[in-house]
């Protein structure tokens, strides 16, 4: 598997679609897989929701509820869930044309559980672009239109239609903005200041490579929206990413949550293309990172866009055990964990969290204040020999605050960690491949600890 797809709320449930080989545990031609869930945390998985056709492949795309039936796929009292995506036409790309990808939909009455395409797909041609992919779809109610973000290249291309069927261009954003790289996975959503209440806009947009770390990752644009134009509120060389660790890339928000609720859910695939094929697994291969709710906080004077992972995680806590205050080093076992600590950092000291094994195995992760740096290091994590880009190097996040309290939120699974800091203002997110299972931990600094709580959870697959 690799990009989340289709992700959408509807009747209680959060679908999420994704792309998928059935038949193998390396890339080849893709589909939407589907699972579902009622809470974000325990997932059903689904039947296969679309197959490759004569038209091609399925590519990475969206979905949402058609509440006004503009599509006339169903009505008023029963709206249609309509997926917008790419078909890749596989003869094209052999044949060396730039014209093999285009934007397709297909419609659903029944819950998302079958779907039918529609028949004078594409909806979008290929303007003659090779790289033209990935749509998202939002309804934008001040124009009472629909607004299609794709990316293509270098840029992302703005479209609007009144029914998802007929769509016309409005405008490009991007070309030398922010990271120069190959652009995939648009989303464009609207989102609230949380210190003043002040809407902005905000782009997400995946980079195939120069991410912090290397290889592909995501960066994100804050500014406004018109209806057909976005304007980045920063200077053209800035960057903002998301996720500075390895393996967050491709993550997009889902649709169509609802209003009583309010947030902006995102979910990336937790991998990247730089050794994503060669990792070594066998009965699976990739996994998508927990759910994280984005906010939009103005911290040192600049707006960031910062994440936390979703409160309904809190179902799979255990017993608790509190972390005494003042307590410096400690050791304890592990398995499924989750950890809240809070350090005052005063002396500017090393804050290091270390996992390992009896075969020697580890990894180490933390803060080191000699470069005012969160870092992951798993060059001794296990099995790196796949790719030199895995592993060479210890993985770095600069810190932007001042305050001398350091907060961590972290969740560690068998095969990867999620590292919240500052209130999700910094994230990594890492995998990992252990010969045996992390089953210690270890924290060592000379900060001080002021709080501190770790959980035992328990797995999303079984109650």
């Amino acid at each position: 598997m690799n990009d989340p797809n289709g992700m959408v709320y509807y009747e209680g449930e959060y679908h999420l679609f994704y792309q998928y080989h059935p038949e193998s545990t390396v890339w080849g031609p893709m589909h939407w897989g589907h699972a579902v869930s009622e809470d974000l945390v325990h997932w059903e998985h689904l039947p296969v929701a679309l197959y490759p056709d004569s038209l091609g492949l399925i590519f990475s795309g969206s979905a949402v509820v058609d509440w006004k039936n503009t599509s006339n796929f169903g009505s008023i009292d029963k709206p249609p869930l309509v997926a917008i995506f790419t078909h890749h036409l596989m003869e094209g790309e052999k044949a060396e044309r730039d014209d093999f990808q285009y934007q397709s939909i297909a419609y659903s009455n029944d819950k998302g559980r079958t779907w039918t395409k529609y028949e004078s797909n594409p909806v979008i041609p290929n303007p003659g672009i090779k790289d033209f992919r990935d749509p998202k779809v939002i309804w934008y109610e001040a124009s009472e239109r629909w607004v299609m973000v794709i990316a293509a290249r270098d840029r992302v291309k703005i479209y609007s239609s009144h029914n998802l069927k007929d769509w016309q261009f409005e405008s490009d954003f991007g070309m030398d903005y922010g990271m120069q790289a190959l652009w995939e996975c648009p989303d464009l959503f609207p989102i609230k200041v949380e210190e003043t209440g002040e809407e902005k806009w905000v782009m997400i947009v995946s980079v195939q490579s120069n991410a912090p770390n290397g290889g592909s990752g995501t960066q994100y644009f804050i500014g406004d929206f018109d209806g057909t134009t976005f304007t980045s509120d920063y200077p053209k060389e800035k960057v903002l990413w998301l996720d500075w660790g390895k393996d967050n890339y491709a993550g997009v928000t889902f649709s169509d949550v609802p209003e009583d609720d309010g947030r902006r859910i995102l979910i990336g695939w937790m991998s990247n293309w730089q050794y994503a094929q060669e990792v070594p697994t066998k009965k699976w291969r990739s996994a998508m990172t927990l759910p994280r709710t984005l906010e939009l906080k103005n911290i040192n004077g600049g707006l960031k866009l910062c994440s936390s992972p979703v409160q309904e995680l809190e179902k799979l806590r255990g017993e608790g055990v509190k972390i005494e205050i003042g307590e410096a080093i400690l050791e304890r076992s592990v398995d499924l964990v989750e950890l809240e600590l809070a350090f005052n950092n005063e002396a500017e000291d090393y804050i290091a969290f270390v996992l390992a094994n009896d075969i020697g195995e580890r990894v180490q992760f933390g803060y080191d204040a000699r470069v005012n740096s969160f870092f992951v290091d798993r060059k001794y994590a296990g099995d790196n020999t796949f790719s030199e880009d895995f592993a060479s190097a210890t993985h770095y996040a600069e810190r932007s605050q001042e305050d001398q309290k350091i907060n961590f939120h972290i969740f560690i699974d068998h095969s990867s960690i999620e590292l919240f800091a500052d209130d999700g203002e910094m994230v990594m997110t890492e995998t990992f491949f252990p010969d045996e299972k992390f089953d210690r931990l270890m924290i060592g600094t000379d900060a001080e600890l002021v709080e501190g709580k770790m959980y035992e959870l328990k797995s999303i697959w079984t109650e």
